[in-house]
């Protein structure tokens, strides 16, 4: 199978954004224009053109440039929302999960075990709280029907169980372990990619590098990042799903930023693990420290959730303090603690929390960032503009479907209902189906169905087969695919989007030069 096979009107290219943007500012009216392309938004312009809609979707950096690239990877039951009484919004996360697991997405979500180790630091009376907690996180399974082979029961661990698991932790002291599922994304980044190419497999232009300079619920006024020429994008209808960013062209619209710090750490120090880990944060009663194999080489610790006050930037900066207090949580539980020298990158994310402090006429102290909840609004402002806030990676389709569904009403469009819950993303197929193809296994959980097309491009020329890293797997020809069809257009887009290479800042001046070779040498083989 030749890359050339790879469905044309689901790849993302230069000469493809060059022309569709083109097509966007010649005076046509498009039904919807959606502004932003994290994963809320790139799911916006995909439910809005599967509905049969005409969809222009824009972002002024790249697919998955803020938020939607700096999470935890994992696709959440909503466990931590039923004990702060969100029943609503747990249900909801965890019939979100399953729809990905088992229908849009099951190549790149999957099972991941967790196990709770019983150190000494944890009580009796904790130990039995989690417990229930991940009895109640099963009974949220059930309810969302998702079947008991995607995600295992939660189980208690012996001494030695819960050794084998998790070789790093203290032996001494320890009592056993509960071991819990839940669901993980192989990428984020990689997520919003598949969104934004879905979206264009039924005519949306997916459009990077194009600022709003001035937002309207008839269009905006834009810049081609690549050019600096000016234009207009004129629609019936427009969803802001800027995150963070989303009261910088809408008036009226507040937000409370949570900064979520993660560090990198080489899988070596902390050796073989077969599952990640829940580290209780001591004087919390839901809050855990999770550390995530990440099967790249590499292992993230996280997170924290703290408040950001003023402006709110392109790419948030990590401060001592979280690497501090994630070191000492981590190393509360290990045998020998990490050094601040062994952690080898840090990434944080801003999660973009609704402020509705004051709206009841109460006043008062601010609620902590981590208490406020992550249900999503849908706000329409007087002239029409609709956007979508709140909520978190595990919701994207349904904030997109809400989205688009008040976009639509709004501006008295016909719409069809959503029908993104039952589409497989471009790659997606069943599991036995994806057991059936000829490529390492690695690529089938990246790619899932284009797996084959990636590793031919390799088998067809042996340069792009190699590593381009030492101890790390993505190869030459993975980021030629991202060229050719995933819509990157520059180094960066390679080594901190299509791949994570660039959390490691040592290991991304080392990629630099190859990357910007396959840039350079990318049109001479485009299909």
């Amino acid at each position: 199978m030749s890359h050339t096979s790879a469905r044309t009107g689901s790849s993302l290219s230069a000469p493809r954004r060059s022309r569709e943007l083109a097509e966007a500012t010649d005076g046509r009216v498009a039904d919807v224009l959606v502004v932003g392309l994290g994963a809320t938004g790139a799911g916006a312009a995909l439910d809005a053109a599967a509905r049969g809609l005409a969809v222009v979707a824009v972002d002024a950096h790249d697919l998955a440039f803020g938020t939607s690239r700096w999470s935890s990877k994992l696709i959440h039951g909503g466990l931590r929302y039923l004990a702060s009484a969100q029943f609503d919004v747990a249900h909801e996360s965890a019939v979100e999960r399953g729809v990905l697991m088992t229908r849009t997405a099951p190549h790149l979500v999957a099972a991941q075990p967790f196990v709770l180790p019983l150190t000494p630091l944890v009580s009796r009376a904790q130990a039995s709280l989690a417990w229930a907690g991940f009895r109640a996180g099963d009974m949220l399974r059930l309810a969302a029907r998702t079947p008991r082979q995607v995600l295992p029961a939660p189980r208690r661990l012996s001494a030695t169980e819960a050794r084998h698991l998790a070789p790093s932790v203290r032996s001494a002291g320890l009592r056993g372990g509960l071991l819990s599922w839940d669901g993980k994304v192989t990428d984020d980044a990689r997520l919003v990619t598949a969104l934004a190419r879905t979206a264009a497999t039924h005519g949306a232009r997916v459009l990077t590098r194009v600022r709003v300079l001035e937002l309207t619920g008839t269009g905006a006024r834009i810049r081609d990042e690549l050019t600096g020429e000016e234009g207009e994008i004129r629609a019936r209808a427009v969803i802001n799903a800027t995150g963070v960013w989303a009261g910088d062209l809408v008036a009226g619209i507040r937000i409370r930023p949570s900064r979520g710090t993660h560090l990198v750490l080489r899988s070596e120090r902390l050796g073989a693990l077969p599952a990640g880990l829940h580290i209780p944060i001591p004087g919390e009663t839901n809050r855990f420290v999770l550390v995530l194999p990440q099967g790249d080489g590499r292992v993230y610790v996280g997170l924290t959730d703290e408040p950001v006050e003023g402006g709110i930037p392109d790419v948030p900066d990590v401060p001592e303090t979280d690497i501090g207090f994630l070191l000492d949580v981590l190393g509360s539980v290990l045998d020998a603690p990490v050094a601040r020298e062994e952690v080898v990158g840090a990434f944080a994310g801003l999660r973009p929390l609704l402020d509705t402090s004051g709206q009841d006429g109460h006043a008062g102290a601010p609620a902590r960032t981590s208490d406020i909840s992550r249900r999503h609004a849908v706000l329409t402002s007087p002239d029409g503009i609709t956007t979508i806030v709140g909520g978190k990676l595990t919701t994207y389709r349904r904030m997109a479907q809400d989205a688009v569904d008040a976009a639509t009403a709004a501006r008295g469009l016909p719409a069809a209902p959503s029908p993104t819950a039952a589409l497989p993303l471009v790659g997606a197929a069943a599991p036995a189906r994806l057991r059936t193809l000829s490529a390492p296994r690695r690529l089938i959980r990246r790619y899932g169905t284009e797996a084959e097309a990636v590793h031919t491009l390799a088998t067809e020329n042996p340069t792009l087969a190699d590593p381009v890293l030492p101890g790390h797997p993505v190869t030459r020809a993975e980021l030629l695919w991202a060229v050719l069809h995933e819509g990157a257009l520059d180094e960066s887009d390679l080594l901190d989007r299509r791949t994570r290479i660039g959390l490691v800042p040592e290991d991304r001046a080392e990629v630099l030069a190859v990357a910007r070779a396959v840039l350079a040498e990318a049109p001479a083989v485009r299909p």
